[in-house]
């Protein structure tokens, strides 16, 4: 079982049902009537999509043979499980597949039922699991905004559109929370594996321009995250309440000191990089919770 759930990097699954729901937030907020079973199937596409795309990176990463190369760290540098257990390679490429396949199924679903506009989200979300790792990585504007348009822009407004059969402004300002978030989570778990991803042909933004640079988009980011949250408020997208969001600063703050100060002493730098973590599960549910008491 162990070596089962392995490449799918369930510690990390958390990230998922933060995401979705604020998409459920944002439905609810909008006065949609939601219906609660249509939401538990939206989760599991959406968890879906996280397997899918945790495993295709481990097989990849694996093959290429950047696992053997890499610290691992609690935050970085895949599961560990394919370098343990190479025989073990066709397991978790058969466990990306069939997660990819059960995203499809949902997704035709709602597409019956909510209607073909939901197409183009569906299609650049399934692009963006298969091609993160052998491609996306290649580039690092994409390598750092691939996550967070997953995670984000794609999640949250597909959770909204599934469950009310529309788009909003509401649910695309929400989503630009996560979208920096989850970005950030990725750039700063690129600090520790810097030489090792160069030496198979990644290019993200701390090989380019190194950590102690990297570390100002990470605050760069963090910013535009909590603006975003302001912003959706002064123009009317998102209820006051939201504003719960901003308590995650008091994390966020710490965390980029950490990271500026601690960018080339990988030891030194886990601390940031767990806050990171809390920061991405705590700030949507906080936004999500403005959003249900708004409603």
């Amino acid at each position: 079982m162990k070596d089962l759930l392995g490449p799918m990097r369930v510690p990390f699954l958390l990230l998922t049902p933060a995401c979705a729901l604020l998409g459920l937030g944002t439905a609810v907020w909008s006065g949609a009537e939601v219906n609660f079973l249509e939401f538990a199937l939206v989760l599991i596409g959406a968890t879906a999509a996280h397997i899918s795309v945790n495993a295709f990176n481990e097989y990849f990463d694996f093959k290429s043979g950047l696992d053997a190369r890499t610290q691992r760290t609690p935050f970085s540098g895949g599961s560990g499980t394919l370098p343990a257990r190479p025989e073990l390679d066709r397991q978790a490429l058969a466990t990306a597949i069939v997660s990819f396949v059960i995203i499809g199924l949902v997704g035709v679903y709602f597409l019956v039922v909510r209607g073909w506009f939901l197409l183009p989200l569906g299609l650049l979300g399934m692009l963006v699991i298969f091609a993160y790792t052998p491609w996306l990585t290649r580039s690092p504007l994409l390598c750092l905004v691939a996550p967070g348009l997953g995670f984000g822009t794609l999640m949250v407004m597909g959770t909204h559109f599934a469950l009310t059969g529309q788009y909003s402004w509401t649910a695309f300002v929400a989503s630009l929370v996560p979208f920096f978030l989850v970005s950030n989570l990725l750039l700063l778990n690129q600090f520790p594996d810097v030489e090792p991803d160069r030496s198979v042909g990644r290019k993200h933004y701390p090989i380019l321009i190194g950590n102690r640079a990297s570390s100002f988009i990470y605050g760069v980011f963090l910013l535009l995250t909590f603006l975003s949250i302001i912003g959706g408020v002064v123009l009317g997208y998102l209820p006051t309440t939201a504003l719960l969001g901003l308590g995650a600063i008091l994390i966020a703050i710490p965390a980029f000191l950490g990271a500026y100060q601690n960018a080339e002493n990988m030891e030194k730098l886990a601390p940031s990089m767990g806050l990171n973590v809390i920061i991405n599960l705590v700030t949507p549910v906080l936004v999500a919770v403005g959003l249900f008491i708004a409603a």
